[in-house]
């Protein structure tokens, strides 16, 4: 894991700095359809044989991203060629990866991984969060998942923070208290 973020980090961080004086969530989602793209089966089984030459390989990527104004295709189509020509593809999932967390930094925003036990939504959700980004001093973009496992309460990551406060987590320190 850490060779495909450090691969990808000199890529993440110059598509940042090329994409400040536009629209930094066009991008991002312009990353993400290649991320996809890239990550697909069949697309993989492509850019690894070695008869399929890389500008068929290249046109293939580009062929499923909706593309931005002039400038920004340019921009766009060379971050493929590079990628495609460096025999770098595996490493777009990351690159899209970093380039959020870069826009988020900027943003003075957070990406949290918020699991429930029950399902999260209105009211709710909108509580949860304003305590959530007290707590954790930035804006919260959330991201809900259900799972019964954690019987009930919430766990809730944000980068390296986790506030776990769910049932399954507290019966397990109570049996680790009462065992030892």
């Amino acid at each position: 894991m850490a060779e495909l973020a450090t691969l990808a980090r000199p890529y993440a961080e110059a598509l940042f700095q090329v994409a400040q004086g536009s629209d930094l969530a066009a991008w991002s989602g312009w990353l993400q359809q290649l991320a996809h793209i890239a990550s697909l089966p069949e697309v993989h089984a492509v850019v690894t044989n070695p008869k399929i030459e890389r500008a068929q390989i290249y046109e293939l990527l580009l062929s499923g991203v909706t593309l931005p104004a002039a400038e920004q295709a340019g921009q766009l189509k060379n971050l493929v060629q590079i990628l495609t020509d460096m025999h770098r593809l595996h490493v777009l999932n990351e690159i899209a990866t970093q380039f959020d967390a870069l826009k988020n930094a900027s943003e003075g925003a957070a990406d949290a991984l918020i699991t429930s036990a029950f399902e999260l939504e209105g009211e709710a959700l909108s509580t949860l969060l304003v305590a959530l980004e007290r707590k954790f001093g930035c804006k919260l973009k959330p991201h809900v998942t259900i799972d019964p496992a954690l019987i009930g309460g919430i766990c809730v990551t944000v980068g390296d923070k986790v506030h776990d406060t769910s049932v399954r987590t507290r019966l397990a320190q109570m049996r680790s208290a009462l065992t030892a």
